[in-house]
């Protein structure tokens, strides 16, 4: 069967591709192109501190056993914050442990660092259902204004809808450069005057990834977006700060490790099954 699906697929490539790209992909295209900035950052000593969570559960005979975890650690390997939590329960919210725990490891590290990156958006810290989350993380960047969220992957659409654009804005943006450089600041309001948030698709280097960067607050031009490359380029390797690899490869909760956590509490034992968990 997944034969049949390949081959039709095939055949049906170039239609497929005129759906995504639509009607005005080549409008999009240019205004993608004018939004461009190229600019070749330089190497500036800053101390920089990734941060990113972590969570994983397995569920069985009804019980549910999780871990959380976040981490804040510097370009060097420095580890600045580890927290970590688990428990057994049902249906826990562990995306809002998770959020929580990024948000204190983040208190704790402005202080600490010149630069603090923060793993994925801030529209889903600000969106979260617990308000006082999203209260939080803006009374924290505030501080310093030393935090920037920093995403691999946008599925965003904003930027060029008024195009009809399909695809993330992003998307457009790989088409048309593979220069580094930045894209025209773009402001959003709709969490209120105290959480706007200004975001830049940047590229640091000729032909790696484009990455994106969301700063708290108006007023950011071009110098701002400049500084903070300059501040990313020295500590990033293919074109994404290293600072974050490191914080994702020691936060990271995988099947294997929670298997293990199973066979240390004897829970297999103790809920009477013979199941494999996983």
């Amino acid at each position: 069967m997944l034969n049949t699906v390949y081959k039709d697929a095939i055949i049906n490539r170039d239609k497929m591709l005129s759906i995504l790209r639509g009607p005005k992909f080549e409008q999009i295209l240019q205004k993608a192109r004018e939004n461009w900035v190229v600019f070749t950052p330089t190497k500036e000593e800053v101390v920089t501190a990734g941060i990113d969570s972590s969570f994983n559960n397995t569920k069985f005979q009804g019980i549910e056993l999780w871990a959380t975890t976040a981490v804040s650690v510097k370009s060097d390997g420095e580890i600045l914050v580890d927290l970590h939590d688990s428990g057994l329960g049902s249906d826990t919210d562990l995306s809002r442990i998770a959020s929580k725990m990024e948000i204190d490891a983040c208190e704790k590290t402005v202080e600490q660092v010149d630069l603090v990156l923060m793993d994925g958006s801030l529209h889903s810290q600000l969106m979260t259902r617990q308000a006082n989350l999203g209260a939080s993380i803006v009374r924290i960047m505030k501080k310093k204004n030393n935090v920037i969220f920093i995403a691999k992957t946008s599925n965003t659409k904003k930027q060029f809808e008024d195009l009809g654009s399909l695809a993330g804005d992003i998307f457009y943006y790989n088409h048309v450069t593979n220069s580094p450089g930045f894209s025209k600041i773009f402001v959003e309001k709709k969490y209120g005057a105290d959480k706007v948030i200004s975001s830049t698709f940047i590229r640091l280097s000729d032909s790696t990834p484009i990455i994106k960067l969301e700063f708290l607050g108006e007023g950011y031009g071009d110098n701002e977006v400049k500084s903070a490359m300059n501040k990313l380029f020295k500590t990033s390797v293919g074109g994404y700060p290293y600072a974050l690899k490191l914080a994702h490869n020691n936060c990271k909760i995988s099947d294997k490790e929670l298997g293990k956590m199973v066979s240390l509490l004897g829970l297999s034992n103790e809920i009477g099954s013979r199941e494999v968990l996983g």
